[in-house]
């Protein structure tokens, strides 16, 4: 899979784009957390009963796993930003069609089409990706991969301001504005990346995939209304099951899938986007637990009495936080390696989670917990698009991180309907239809949370092993899978090494050196250094071409095969003469 490459210039982007697409994912943030304030409120707002006022909470969350990969790969092949614009136009929609409204059909409606805005993440990320230089692109895709939780964090205590003082379809308007803003932003300050991915939209992937994953989270967030062992909920895993065995056999048959599925199989991406559900249980724990226990009535002999905004306030910690580690994972990332930097996540909120189990007394220890979870979240949310970037192709980073973003959902997901079990099954019952929480069930949660983390610790502990990133190539102003790929290859001893040299033996810079798979396909791109030296990692073993080129130069392509050992090929490869021009 080929794609045309960012310029020099394009790479120069202005200081005010990182804010500009960090502010597009608190945005998103905002949105998801705009009706968290209200939620026990919904049946009576929407004049319905309780299990279908959840469609409201069920469709975005649905809609934002579909729409997340999709987007990220229409975006590899038709533009990042475009879809980036898109995705923001679709959401405010949505929201002015929620604000309208306070009937139930309609307020799914609106809240389905909010839910596309989940595909700015990881096109966001892409978009850095291919705009900044290499030493810029680890704080920024931290903030970006973090505002998730900046913008849940900021949004609690401002949502249940509004909530508690004027109409609560102001929410819906407040998040409308938020979007015009932010497209404005994007088309004033981003400029469109001109990488693309070969090939066309595969349209049957794309409906498989969005089958398969509304039949697997429907039963994982209904399963606590129908019965985890009823017919239905057992069914829809079952078919879920079959629909994503035979898109995964479909996508494996393609040339151009949705998702490159040996890729994915890839030991680094695959391990990452296991750790990401974790991690995204560990995140959304935190958010269920503690905004309840704050809020309980101090009668019950461990609630906290606090108000629906205060409670907000001591959980805003939590995002801003992650939002201050961003420039913390950056300097860990460069010295350690983004590997390390989220096994120290990982770590850091599972002391949260340990030591919260003990500060659960006032809302100053709540505020603590918060705190100490926000960094571990921050830096271990900030790590894992590093790591997707540092071992997929340039054509792939849009779908990528669409994946390892829908990945992060489905643990969000899977928290939800565990820990909202969990409280239901521990609840104190008053009678007359009401139940409290009780601090067992908090403290239960809180284990889980636990050992969700140190599962995704495990995991983490067994991605391979990279040395402390290489700086000496940091002078060349190569496009951005130029930059990936030698980056990989410095860290991946796996491949082939050597020069670029001319007719004389004179080393040759900034010669483009392709690697082409026994398919045809492009399995990575380099420039040569000043000395001439290129290095290019190889997916796997078996016969590969070089393709060298440079200005006044002819072409040259070299068969060569590597046995797939960790000793890399040296390949020196000699130019033919200067190239005469009519």
């Amino acid at each position: 899979m080929t794609h045309t490459t960012p310029d020099h210039t394009t790479r120069k982007a202005g200081g005010a784009v990182v804010p500009v697409l960090a502010f597009a994912g608190i945005v998103v943030a905002v949105m998801q957390t705009l009706l968290v304030p209200v939620i026990k409120d919904l049946p009576q707002l929407l004049g319905t009963a309780p299990s279908n006022a959840t469609w409201v909470l069920t469709s975005t969350l649905l809609s934002g796993a579909v729409a997340t990969p999709i987007m990220g790969r229409l975006g590899d092949l038709y533009g990042k930003r475009r879809m980036l614009i898109l995705s923001l136009s679709v959401m405010v929609i949505g929201a002015l069609v929620s604000a309208v409204t306070s009937q139930l059909l309609l307020m799914i409606v609106g809240r389905t089409l909010q839910g596309f805005a989940m595909g700015a993440i990881p096109l966001g990320i892409g978009l850095m990706r291919d705009m900044l230089p290499r030493e810029r692109l680890a704080s920024a895709m931290a903030l970006m991969s973090s505002s998730i939780g900046v913008g849940g964090g900021l949004a609690l205590p401002a949502a249940a301001l509004v909530a508690q003082h004027t109409d609560w379809h102001a929410l819906f308007y407040g998040a409308a504005g938020l979007g015009v803003l932010a497209i404005g932003l994007t088309l004033l300050v981003v400029p469109e990346s001109p990488a693309r991915a070969k090939g066309s939209f595969d349209y049957p992937g794309a409906a498989g995939l969005s089958a398969g994953l509304v039949l697997l989270l429907l039963p994982i967030t209904k399963g606590s209304d129908w019965g985890w062992s009823s017919g239905t909920t057992l069914g829809l895993f079952g078919a879920a099951l079959a629909v994503l065995l035979l898109w995964g056999v479909y996508e494996l048959r393609i040339p151009a899938p949705l998702v490159d599925l040996r890729t994915t199989a890839r030991r680094e991406v695959l391990l990452t986007n296991l750790a990401s559900i974790m991690v995204g249980v560990s995140f959304y724990v935190v958010s269920l637990v503690l905004p309840q226990l704050l809020q309980l009535p101090t009668a019950t002999g461990y609630g906290l009495g606090q108000s629906m905004v205060v409670a907000g306030l001591c959980v805003a910690p939590l995002g801003l936080t992650m939002m201050f580690t961003a420039p913390v994972y950056a300097r860990l990332s460069a010295r350690y390696g983004p590997r390390t930097t989220l096994i120290i996540g990982l770590m850091v909120i599972a002391v949260g989670y340990a030591g919260g189990l003990g500060l659960m007394h006032a809302a100053w220890q709540t505020i603590i917990t918060s705190m100490v979870l926000g960094a571990g979240i921050g830096l271990a949310y900030s790590s894992l698009p590093a790591l997707i970037v540092g071992a997929v192709p340039a054509s792939e980073t849009g779908a990528a991180n669409g994946l390892n973003t829908l990945m992060r959902s489905i643990g969000t997901s899977v928290s939800s309907a565990v820990i909202g079990m969990v409280l239901a099954n521990t609840a104190h019952d008053l009678g007359g239809g009401v139940a409290v929480p009780t601090m067992h069930g908090f403290r239960v949660s809180f284990l889980i949370a636990t050992a969700a983390v140190l599962v995704g610790l495990a995991l983490a502990v067994f991605l391979p092993r990279t040395p402390r990133p290489a700086a000496q190539h940091t002078q060349l102003r190569a496009s951005s899978e130029e930059d990936a790929v030698l980056e990989r290859a410095e860290e991946v001893l796996r491949g082939f090494r050597g020069r670029v040299l001319d007719a004389s033996g004179a080393p040759v810079a900034r010669a483009k050196v392709t690697l082409i798979d026994r398919r045809g396909r492009q399995a990575g791109s380099t420039l040569s250094g000043h000395d001439g030296g290129y290095a290019l990692a190889v997916p796997s073993e078996g016969p590969y071409v070089l393709a060298a080129r440079a200005a006044g130069h002819g072409p040259l392509a070299s068969a060569a095969t590597h046995a797939g050992d960790e000793r890399p090929v040296e390949l020196d490869l000699p130019l033919p003469g200067e190239t005469v021009t009519a």
